[in-house]
């Protein structure tokens, strides 16, 4: 296991137990070969009922005019399995996960399941030390742009999606995304070029590989180039 890292960094807490960070990086493949260690799974349901918990208070708190059956559809759509894979590699939990040796050889570390079960730990850990008006602190760094988002266009498609659209109807191939990140783990931005017809069409930035993606595409929207 390359160990925490940059990850406590990132989440902006600090442990006053570390074995507690170190037992929700522990997945079920490695405990049958190394004698005495727990997997993350009680702390993983443990984090489930603290980041639902966090968002809700903070959907009935913020929005207090969005009806139950809306906060219900936006909750379930930033504590998701993509939400919180997305979430736990811009933290580059990935990398200090301790996985077995079948798991990492078949690239264990950008699992999204594995991420976001191992995210889920992690925030159960949080909530352990330091109780939960600091989980929710550090739910909120990392959740609260997703959800404001959410609220804003909670039915509206992704532009990755429309841009695939209005390709398809051009009888044109899905666009490709090249990705790259520069900057230090716990402040890595990212560009993604999008190609399509054969050529580069446009850019974008973002914190993550799919933020970037997503504003990539946005840019190419539009830019007026096709139609949507």
């Amino acid at each position: 296991m390359a160990g925490p890292g940059p990850l406590a960094g990132g989440l902006d807490y600090t442990f006053s137990d570390a074995s507690l960070l170190a037992s929700a990086l522990v997945h079920s493949s490695r405990i049958a070969e190394e004698e005495g260690m727990v997997s993350n799974e009680r702390l993983e349901f443990l984090g489930d009922a603290v980041l639902q918990l966090a968002v809700t208070q903070y959907l009935y708190e913020t929005y207090p005019d969005l009806p139950e059956g809306q906060m219900a559809k936006i909750r379930a759509a930033v504590v998701s399995e993509p939400a919180l894979a997305e979430v736990a590699a811009d933290l580059g939990l990935g990398e200090a996960l301790a996985l077995g040796k079948g798991e990492e050889s078949t690239g264990g570390r950008e699992k999204p399941s594995i991420l976001s079960d191992a995210m889920e730990a992690v925030l159960g850990a949080v909530f352990l030390d330091g109780g939960f008006a600091q989980a929710r602190r550090v739910i909120l760094g990392r959740w609260r742009r997703l959800v404001d988002e959410r609220v804003q266009a909670p039915g509206a498609r992704d532009y990755k999606t429309r841009l695939q659209e209005v390709l398809a109807r051009q009888g044109l191939d899905p666009p490709r995304y090249e990705v790259r990140g520069e900057g230090p783990d716990h402040g890595r931005v990212f560009t993604a070029v999008v190609h399509a017809a054969g050529e580069a069409v446009g850019s974008g930035t973002g914190t993550s590989k799919k933020r970037a993606q997503q504003d990539a595409a946005r840019r190419v929207l539009e830019s007026g180039r096709w139609a949507d």
